[in-house]
């Protein structure tokens, strides 16, 4: 299993090895809820300096985000379409990376030690699933690699939705 040291040494190589842990953990199972569960804890045990790893899942008839298993402290549980990191990283359905969320407009501060944050849409041919959202109290934590291989990742995930 992966330690917080093993991502600190070689990061482009340690989303590689997570990749295969995700693929061992999502194996033959079918329960959504249980993918995702596992996918956030997986994340949170993973990475350095987060405070909040999940999901947020698209309900269509709302045109909303409603809050998906996760890791951290109680959070938000209905995001708008366009509203805040997420609700606009759902609605342009491109990964977005914020360095200071208190400099993105209309940011939602569900934890008040957040400082930066990125979010990766999930998305099933032109069907908006949900978001992967991970929190930092860290300004500037997330960079390119850390979204090639957020990316990747939740490529992977979604053969498993």
């Amino acid at each position: 299993m992966f330690t917080v040291e093993n991502y600190s040494e070689n990061r482009a190589e340690s989303y590689e090895l997570l990749l295969k842990q995700l693929r061992a953990l999502l194996e033959g199972e079918t329960s959504i809820t249980a993918n995702l569960a596992n996918a956030s804890a997986l994340l949170n045990q993973f990475l350095s300096n987060v405070n909040w790893v999940g999901f947020y899942e698209y309900e269509e008839l709302s045109d909303q985000l409603v809050l998906g298993p996760f890791q951290g402290l109680p959070a938000c549980v209905r995001i708008p379409l366009g509203k805040g990191v997420c609700g606009t990283a759902a609605a342009k359905k491109e990964t977005i990376v914020v360095e200071d969320v208190h400099q993105f407009p209309g940011h939602i501060a569900c934890d008040a030690a957040s400082r930066s944050e990125i979010v990766v849409p999930i998305v099933k041919g032109d069907h908006l699933f949900g978001v992967l959202d991970i929190d930092s109290p860290e300004t500037g934590r997330f960079d390119e690699i850390d979204r090639v291989g957020l990316e990747r990742f939740v490529v992977e995930l979604n053969k498993h939705l």
